[in-house]
């Protein structure tokens, strides 16, 4: 919807403070733009791995971090934008505590698609020649340079654009819908930034739609033997049953509450707060005490591979893993119930 109106030229309209709580409080904008980035989805799915998803990941991957590269550069180039850099960057112990450790793990999770059903998904597409080690590598390395370029493109530029005002960098959601398209407006070529950056945004979404619908997809190809016309309908289904209550959640459907929480909320915490946690301690069972460590190794060496972090993954999967996945899911509760604060 951001991109669409960007593309319009409506860049001040954007900016205004009323217009993210009017579109999601809007039952039929949010419903039209929901089906439609679910029938991309289902459509790149239904083309299969090769086809869809490997034709679109080929192209999608690389103009992602172009357009990283290209933000993150013109955010630290305004005026002011350097001290937002310090700030992202340098260390402040003053603001450190064990609930920081707790939110960065509760992150990792997210940013890793730990627990999510996608690495294992995709790991069974490699083939059997290609390094698990040295893909594991890729991932941390990629991972972790998108992260910082996704810091650099947007916290220079709020700082610059605030003054320094660190509370606006607290601001959750707003701060993509709200206070970065007023920073854009306030930039000489504040609209095609804005197009860059959305667009990016948008294909950064598409690629963890895809990649966690293909996930379900295959699972149902696996153990119910459907074929992937069927999966793919089914789980389309689904998706907009249950997506459809998270569109309706904060509009037509705003007084109903599961917990206190609107079902986008709802549904954020059972996901993500909940069942990951718990998925990643049964996963870290299941491979050292069911499937057993020898297997994974052998997995690993064939072909010649070696295992150079044996030792730290025999330790994490058994011991570290399982304790920091636990303190997560607690703390993840306690959070929802207001019993901390993170």
């Amino acid at each position: 919807k951001y991109l669409f109106e960007y593309l319009k030229g409506d860049a001040k309209l954007l900016a205004t403070d009323t217009y993210f709580s009017t579109f999601i409080s809007n039952g039929v904008s949010t419903e039209i733009c929901f089906i439609l980035f679910t029938f991309f989805t289902l459509a790149i799915i239904y083309a299969g791995v090769q086809n869809g998803i490997e034709r679109v990941s080929k192209f999608m991957m690389p103009v992602l971090v172009v357009l990283s590269v290209i933000i993150a550069g013109y955010s630290i180039s305004r005026p002011g934008a350097f001290e937002g850099v310090k700030y992202f960057l340098i260390p402040n112990f003053d603001n450190f505590s064990w609930m920081t450790v707790v939110s960065a793990m509760g992150q990792m999770f997210y940013s890793l698609s730990i627990a999510m059903g996608i690495l294992i998904t995709f790991g069974s597409y490699m083939k059997k020649d290609v390094s698990i080690e040295g893909s594991t590598e890729n991932v941390e390395i990629f991972d972790t340079a998108i992260a910082i370029m996704a810091g650099l493109m947007i916290i220079p530029a709020v700082f610059s654009f605030s003054g320094g005002d660190m509370e606006t960098l607290k601001a959750g959601p707003s701060l993509m819908f709200i206070t970065i398209p007023k920073v854009f407006a306030s930039m000489g070529l504040g609209t095609g930034i804005g197009i860059i950056f959305f667009l990016l945004v948008l294909f950064a979404a598409i690629t963890s739609s895809i990649a966690l619908t293909e996930s379900a997809v295959s699972t149902f190809q696996d153990e119910l033997h459907w074929s992937r016309k069927k999966s793919t309908i089914i789980l389309g289904v689904i998706m907009i049953g249950l997506g459809t209550l998270s569109c309706l959640g904060y509009g037509p459907l705003s007084n109903v509450t599961i917990i206190g929480m609107q079902f986008l909320d709802f549904f954020d915490f059972l996901t993500n707060s909940v069942m990951m946690p718990i998925a990643a301690i049964a996963i870290c069972i299941f491979v050292s005490r069911v499937v057993g460590l020898e297997k994974i190794e052998a997995e690993i060496t064939q072909d010649g591979n070696t295992f150079k972090r044996k030792k730290i993954f025999n330790f994490m999967i058994q011991y570290l893993c399982p304790i920091f996945a636990f303190i997560i899911l607690l703390s993840s509760i306690a959070n929802a119930f207001g019993f901390i604060s993170m």
